[in-house]
């Protein structure tokens, strides 16, 4: 172990020479955590002598320090691996185990220890079928006197027994259902020992006790769905057509799991989906046939066949993917495995699942669509926009624009799923959660963070899958918390969120936590610019945020950013009440209306703005007083005259609020547009424009 040491210690000193005269860091050990599941497991020697050895364990520990709990005041280090051997007098103990990981971050646990000479009483024994893992079955021993216990699963003559601490859990997985002879041997310190015995049936799972992974989040044209209670199926399907397989002894109908329903197929020989009598799919646009498969049986095969049907011309090709037992095979099967077989998918009105062996096994099935690689931006290629808050406003969560208050935690293991990682995307940090069901981040507990002065939240997100997104502020000193949550997501690009401290109903004088949250979704989300910032005025004092997006992605109407289109005519006479003005604020030009029910903005008649494949608009605003804002977007080249209106959900007063609004959410034809209009519902506010472009 010595040597070990040395070699270690040369590695270290070699890595700083090395850091030093490369200039490398290691930044990467800021995303090292503290040791997590930490346990010890306990030996003792059955000869009344009381000699106890402690095993500890967790994940990411180097080493541990020990307390034995019997009066010793010194901890004892005990290197990953290796155990220490400590002797006991009768009596009961608490054993502490503090792990430590390569960087000093720690975590600790304790441990119950009682040391009797005494042979164990009061037994209990729990031995259960486990709900979730076929053919497992978990074995639970507690008792006085008792410090470990072994447990015979009867499988295998020649076995060693598995071992545990009284209380802990063992889990063991048969090869095969049926009744086993499971003996228990409850140990102490005493040579005596006690015995349970008892005759288990072993049951095998043979159906689903967990849904199919939920499909992630796509656009409409980017799925062509057969089943799913994710996306919109093609209408008047039959799952269930006579194509004559009951003469083949395959049964069928739906399997109902807790509310999620799945289609269940007993006995498989062969079994059809056939869409609505008339009606053909062409998937040629798209990639993959996706479908949930669910078996107990070993040794399953499906085959799932493409029909099509190209002028009464039926053909059909087969592709084969062996399942896996007892869980979910996801499949995602290349639509080029049946067009290099010859078929044309241009016009499908059928499938096909056949079972190898034949009329053997029972699938459930789930998920069955259609889909292309997402249009949908997968990551940030750019920065979100940079803030333009004075900093002498502003406390600062996280931000390169500011100077950010202390953390002690981020994504602190509370349960979550989320895994966390720093990133620099062109020269920024940024936050990325991956698998965000929610995750946290601790200030100071000692030295809570005082909001109170704040009038503003806000954060830019990135994502490209989320459906929720919410943020908690807690008050631990006081047990105050409230969850504000974004409208409506928008996805593959920045979006900025600016929420009134108002709108959360908590105490924010001594806040130390932030909770991102999905409402138990599992997303990918970034994370930048997140603080909060205090504005009185009733006038913009600072610009808009600058916008970050590369000119050749905008189409600027106007923005001193960047280039705009042609503009023949701003606020044209249409009989509105509305008066615009230019207003500067730090150099940047603004648009100023006053009065505003509705104002026009017209491009050019001769030459249409022509916006078709482009997936968002964008503008910021400032308002004192506006309660109502929509944004009408017109084609006057077509015949009846094409438009549509979207106003925003809320309207806040009294700061910048940046707004992004997929174009999906129009229904238009984009290829000719000559008109913008603002609309305030036949109010008569006071409204600022800036940075008003669309993008991809």
């Amino acid at each position: 172990m010595k040597t070990l040491k040395y070699i270690f210690g040369l590695c270290l000193s070699l890595l700083i020479v090395f850091n030093c005269s490369n200039d490398e860091n290691f930044d990467y050990l800021d995303a090292v955590v503290a040791p997590s599941d930490v346990s010890a497991q306990f030996k003792v020697t059955q000869d009344n002598t009381g000699v106890v050895t402690i095993s500890p364990n967790a994940i990411g520990a180097s080493k541990y320090n020990i307390t034995f709990g019997d009066g010793a005041t010194e901890p004892v280090e005990v290197i990953q691996g290796e155990s220490v051997t400590h002797t006991y007098a009768e009596g009961t103990y608490t054993v502490g185990v503090e792990a430590i990981g390569i960087t000093g971050l720690k975590a600790e646990t304790t441990e119950p220890l009682e040391v009797s000479f005494k042979a164990p009483e009061n037994v209990v024994v729990e031995i259960t079928n486990d709900e979730l893992v076929s053919k497992q079955v978990n074995v639970t021993a507690t008792a006085d006197f008792a410090i470990t216990y072994d447990v015979y699963f009867g499988e295998d003559s020649n076995e060693e027994p598995l071992s545990a601490n009284i209380g802990d859990a063992l889990s063991y997985v048969y090869q095969e259902p049926g009744t086993y002879t499971i003996r228990v041997v409850i140990m102490g310190a005493a040579i005596e020992t006690t015995e349970y015995i008892e005759e288990f049936e072993v049951t095998e799972i043979l159906q689903p006790v967990m849904s199919a992974p939920t499909p992630p989040n796509r656009e409409e044209t980017d799925v062509i769905s057969i089943y799913s209670a994710k996306y919109t199926d093609v209408p008047g399907t039959d799952y269930f057509p006579d194509w004559g397989q009951a003469g083949q002894g395959s049964g069928w109908g739906t399997f109902d799991l807790n509310g999620d329903e799945m289609l269940q197929y007993t006995k498989l020989s062969y079994q059809g989906i056939a869409l609505a009598e008339g009606t053909t799919i062409d998937v040629s646009g798209m990639k993959y046939i996706h479908l949930d498969v669910w078996t107990a049986e070993e040794g399953i095969k499906i085959e799932t066949s493409l029909i099509n049907n190209d002028a009464g011309n039926v053909t059909e090709k087969p592709v084969w993917r062996d399942l896996t037992a007892g869980e979910w095979t996801s499949l995602d099967i290349p639509i080029t495995e049946y067009t290099d077989q010859g078929l044309t998918v241009s016009d499908i009105f059928q499938l096909k699942f056949v079972g190898d062996p034949w009329a053997t096994g029972t699938v459930f099935i789930d998920n069955i669509y259609f889909y292309k690689p997402s249009t949908v931006a997968e990551t940030p290629e750019v920065n979100a926009p940079t803030p333009t808050q004075n900093a002498s406003n502003v406390i600062s969560v996280f931000s390169n624009a500011y100077t950010n208050v202390g953390l002690s935690e981020i994504n602190p293991d509370w349960g979550q799923t989320t895994q966390f990682t720093a990133l620099d995307i062109n020269g920024n940090d940024i936050w990325l959660f991956e698998t965000l069901n929610y995750s946290g981040i601790v200030t100071d507990y000692g030295n809570p963070t005082n909001l109170s002065g704040m009038d503003y939240l806000h954060f830019d997100y990135f994502t490209p899958d989320a459906e929720t997104l919410g943020l908690k502020l807690v008050n631990t000193v006081n047990g105050d918390e409230d969850t504000e949550f974004v409208g409506d997501i928008v996805r593959g690009t920045w979006v900025s969120v600016t929420i009134p401290m108002a709108d959360y109903a908590i105490d924010a004088s001594a806040v130390t936590q932030l909770i991102f949250d999905t409402v138990g979704g599992s997303a990918k989300v970034y994370i930048d610019n997140l603080y909060f910032y205090s504005d009185s005025s009733t006038q913009p004092e600072v610009a808009a945020p600058q916008p970050t997006i590369a000119a050749s992605d905008v189409i600027s109407i106007y923005s001193d950013a960047y280039t705009g289109v042609t503009l023949n005519e701003v606020n044209p006479d249409w009989g509105q009440t509305t008066t615009l003005s230019d207003f500067v604020v730090s150099g940047d030009n603004i648009w100023k209306y006053e009065s505003l029910n509705y104002s026009g903005i017209v491009t050019d008649y001769g030459n249409p703005t022509d916006l078709t494949g482009v997936k968002y608009l964008h503008f910021d605003y400032y308002t004192p007083d506006a309660t109502t804002l929509g944004f009408k977007i017109v084609n006057t080249a077509l015949d009846p005259v094409q438009e549509d209106i979207v106003f925003l959900p809320k309207v806040t007063q009294g700061t910048w609020i940046s707004v992004t609004i997929p174009l999906s959410e129009y229904d238009l034809d984009f290829s000719a547009i000559t008109q913008l209009i603002w609309d305030t519902s036949g109010g008569s506010a006071t409204v600022y424009i800036d940075n008003l472009y669309f993008h991809n």
